[in-house]
């Protein structure tokens, strides 16, 4: 059986989420899950961290090019903790004490197809030409021994624009998960990982304790990019980059139809020839316009329902015009005025489109991104943006979603998300609100929320209560309130959304979270009570086309057009 991760986390301040993706069938949506269970005040999660994101505080320029060896310095990372076989585990406490901030490689993984990929490296936001010196991540090999060191080097970027400086290339044969390592710098303090109490459900389940982060004070913060203006040199044509994203486990997910993806296995990063001279990388993105926040829903309704044209049957075919016009009728007459789409296929803008003209029905409009690439430049990409652009009916778009759960699969870093936000903002006329939906935990990295947040105007993110173990359907509208008060602090001066969230009629149940129909009512209530013009319910029908084999057994189950008042 192939290794699964899990995190281990503190249950104050947690968050979860859930992971929904396209269908690889004609754009079809499958929503996967994970578990918790949480004793003594730790939670195993098999989709997301909790508690608060590691601080990152780069440190000053060094004077001149230096490398710096970290291999002994003792750090508070996340520990992995291998687990065998199933059953309960207890993991004693630890504690690390930083005397003064600390800066070392940390190596990361991220996942890849068969191919020749640009990673790493560090992104910088420049708002005019500048000058960047900064430290990057690297391997240096002496015989048979690799050991991860910090360089420093200088760029030239030639005008404004995010900058990824000092990336690997690697080329590996099939799909692999490489290991590269990254920048990561630590505050002075004493860092804490409590004893961790958890149950383990799969063998050969890695289970990673991370430590609580002590708040630095304001005078520890350093300036992560290093400005002079300088006259702009010619720019170089490189290969997009892309910068590795805060490590993610890889979780337990439903299998996509039609082909299951490949078993993947973990790699070394190969060996890097390390530089310190100027070059002048590509700027990938530009910035952003000040927040526009999206209006909010009817109080006592949702403010939007997820809606995909497609069959429910197990064939999971598109919807004919007739069939989109009845769905879209019943949900403008219960009352629900938004409804949230993914993609463009099955004639989503003509179909879709016009029965919302008709009815009075606004539209989340959505640029599903997966493989192969996370750029304007990804055939899929390219004619959704095409697609929408040529239709342009804005008067009837709320607002307009770029990926969803995109970075949190691996199909799109934070950077080259970022960028893929700032693109498409400029090939459509459209002006209103722009976001993308994450889970929780990928928004509270720091990494993530430095380099996504100036691309949207709203914070977008999926939040299930489902697959906390410890959340029963009555406490699911207090549980999601408390994500949206999360992501309502991410990014300054712009409120958060809930772009999903719902629970299944049927299944398993997850520790004290039930499913059933009794329970979805119960459950949707208490969203709509506490969040529900704010938050987008997850869907109008439940769908026999995706997989029901999942752990939970729920993923055909999550339809609440009934709950709703919705007669389809």
């Amino acid at each position: 059986m192939k290794a699964t991760l899990a995190v281990a986390a503190l249950a104050a301040g947690a968050s979860a989420g859930s992971v929904h993706h396209r269908h690889n069938h004609a754009a079809l949506h499958a929503k996967k899950g994970y578990e918790t269970e949480e004793t003594c005040g730790c939670t195993t999660v098999y989709s997301t961290y909790y508690g608060q994101p590691t601080l990152v505080f780069p440190p000053a320029p060094p004077p001149a090019p230096t490398t710096v060896s970290t291999t002994k310095v003792v750090v508070p990372t996340p520990i992995p903790q291998t687990c065998s076989t199933t059953g309960v585990y207890t993991f004693p406490a630890t504690t690390v004490t930083l005397t003064e901030a600390t800066t070392v490689p940390v190596p990361y993984t991220t996942s890849v197809p068969a191919g020749t990929h640009t990673i790493g490296g560090v992104t910088t936001v420049v708002t005019t030409a500048t000058t960047v010196t900064c430290p990057y991540a690297t391997v240096s090999t002496s015989g048979s021994v690799t050991t991860s060191v910090i360089e420093s080097t200088t760029y030239v970027c030639p005008s404004a624009g995010t900058y990824t400086i000092a990336p690997t290339t690697t080329t590996v044969t099939e799909g692999t998960t490489v290991t590269v390592p990254t920048v990561t710098s630590y505050p002075a303090g004493t860092y804490t990982q409590p004893e961790v109490v958890t149950t383990v459900y799969e063998t050969s389940t890695v289970v990673y304790c991370p430590f609580d982060i002590p708040t630095p004070s304001t005078s520890e913060a350093a300036p992560t990019t290093y400005v002079a203006e300088t006259t702009p040199a010619a720019p170089v044509e490189t290969t997009p980059v892309a910068t590795t994203p805060v490590a993610q486990p890889t979780y337990p997910v439903t299998t996509e139809k039609p082909t299951p993806q490949p078993e993947t296995t973990t790699i070394s990063t190969p060996e890097i020839e390390s530089t310190t001279t100027k070059q002048t990388p590509k700027p990938t993105g530009g910035s952003s316009s000040p927040g526009k926040t999206p209006a909010k829903g009817v109080p006592g309704k949702p403010w939007a329902v997820t809606y995909t044209p497609y069959e429910t049957s197990a064939g999971g075919g598109c919807k004919s015009q007739s069939q989109v016009n009845s769905d879209i009728a019943a949900i403008a007459a219960a009352g629900v005025t938004t409804i949230r789409v993914y993609s463009t296929d099955c004639s989503t803008l003509d179909f879709v489109g016009s029965a919302c003209e008709a009815h009075g029905i606004k539209m989340i409009l959505g640029v599903f991104v997966d493989q192969p690439g996370c750029h304007a430049g990804n055939p899929s990409v390219t004619e959704q943006i095409s697609a929408i652009q040529s239709w342009a009916k804005w008067e009837i778009v709320s607002l307009i979603t770029v990926g969803n759960e995109a970075v949190l699969h691996g199909y799109c870093t934070p950077s080259e998300l970022a960028s893929l936000i700032s693109q498409t903002k400029q090939q459509l006329s459209y002006t209103g609100p722009y976001s993308t939906s994450e889970t929780v935990n990928i928004w509270q990295q720091q990494e993530f929320a430095s380099l996504v947040c100036p691309f949207v105007d709203f914070v977008g993110a999926n939040a299930h209560a489902f697959f906390n173990t410890e959340t029963t359907a009555s406490q699911a509208g207090q549980f999601v309130k408390g994500q949206l008060d999360i992501i309502d602090n991410v990014c300054s001066g712009k409120e958060g959304r809930i772009m999903e969230t719902g629970w299944p009629s049927a299944g398993q149940a997850l520790g004290q979270a039930v499913p059933g129909f009794s329970q979805q009512a119960a459950a949707i209530k208490s969203i709509v009570q506490e969040v529900g013009d704010k938050a987008v319910i997850f869907s109008l029908t439940s769908d026999a086309w995706k997989d029901g084999n999942t752990q939970c057994q729920c993923e055909q189950h999550w339809g609440c057009a009934s709950v709703l008042g919705i007669s389809i």
